[in-house]
C-alpha cells in the first residue's frame, strides 16, 4: 500500500481565537489562515471579529480593520481596491476571487479566508507567484513585428480590434490558474489558463507578425496540451 506522508510542520492546527471588539453592536467572524516561515510553527487558522460599523462591506475592507485594529502581523496584498490590479486574490469562502469585490454579505457563516490553493507561501496570504510571472514572461506579451515602424501608430480595423475583447481585459490575478487541477499538478511546465489566454491575446492581434513563432513556443506536451 502506498504512504503518504506529509512534509514536516505541514499539518493545520486550530490558532488564537482574538476576543470581540468591546463595544461593538455588529461584528463578522473571519477565520485566517495564518503562517510565518521565520517560526518553524505549524500553519493555523486565527479567528478574529470585525466591527462592521466600524469598516466597509469588502471582505478586504474587514481584513484591513484587523491588521489596523486587531493584529499587525496579518500578512497580505492589497493595492488599488476596485478589482484592477488583482494584488488581493486569495480563497475566500472556498472560492479564488478578489477580497476588493467580494461582499461580506455574500457569504454566509464565518469568513473563511486561505492563500491560492497549491502555490507556494511567503507568509499567511501571500502566494509567491514567481513562476506564475515567469510563465507569463516565456509567452513575450508585446507586439512583435517585422515591418517598419509607422509613423504614428499600428492601424487595426473595428472588426480585428473587437477580436481582442474578453482577452486584455485579464488582470493577471492567478485565480484561474490556482483554480485548475491540471495546473496544480503540472504547474512547474504547463503555462496555465491565464497565461494561455495571454498567448492568444497576442495570436489573435492581427498587427502582431510574430504568429509562427508563437505557436512554435507552444508546441510541447505540457505547455498548452496538458489542458
Amino acid at each position: 500500500m502506498v504512504q503518504l506522508n506529509l512534509p514536516k510542520n505541514s499539518r493545520m492546527t486550530e490558532g488564537k481565537a482574538w476576543p470581540k471588539p468591546a463595544g461593538a453592536a455588529n461584528t463578522r467572524e473571519y477565520r485566517i489562515y495564518r503562517w510565518n516561515p521565520d517560526d518553524g510553527a505549524n500553519p493555523r487558522v486565527d479567528t478574529y471579529h470585525v466591527d462592521t460599523d466600524d469598516c466597509g462591506p469588502m471582505v478586504l475592507d474587514g481584513l484591513i480593520w484587523i491588521k489596523n485594529n486587531v493584529d499587525p502581523t496579518l500578512t497580505f496584498r492589497r493595492s488599488c481596491r476596485e478589482g484592477i490590479c488583482g494584488s488581493c486574490a486569495m480563497n475566500i469562502d472556498g472560492m479564488n476571487t478578489l477580497a476588493c469585490t467580494r461582499g461580506m454579505d455574500e457569504i454566509s457563516g464565518p469568513v473563511k479566508i486561505y492563500p491560492l490553493p497549491h502555490m507556494p507561501v511567503v507568509k499567511d496570504l501571500v502566494p509567491d507567484l514567481t513562476r506564475f510571472y515567469a510563465q507569463l514572461a516565456s509567452i513575450e506579451p508585446w507586439l512583435q513585428t517585422a515591418s517598419p515602424t509607422p509613423e504614428r501608430e499600428w492601424k487595426q480595423s473595428h472588426e480585428d480590434r473587437e477580436k481582442l475583447d474578453g482577452l486584455y481585459e485579464c488582470i493577471l490575478c492567478a485565480c484561474c490558474s490556482t483554480s485548475c487541477p491540471s495546473y496544480w499538478w503540472n504547474g512547474d511546465r504547463y503555462l496555465g489558463p491565464a497565461i494561455l489566454l495571454q498567448a492568444y491575446r497576442w495570436l489573435i492581434d492581427s498587427r502582431d507578425e510574430a504568429t509562427g513563432e508563437r505557436l512554435d513556443n507552444l508546441e510541447d506536451p505540457f505547455r498548452l496540451y496538458r489542458c
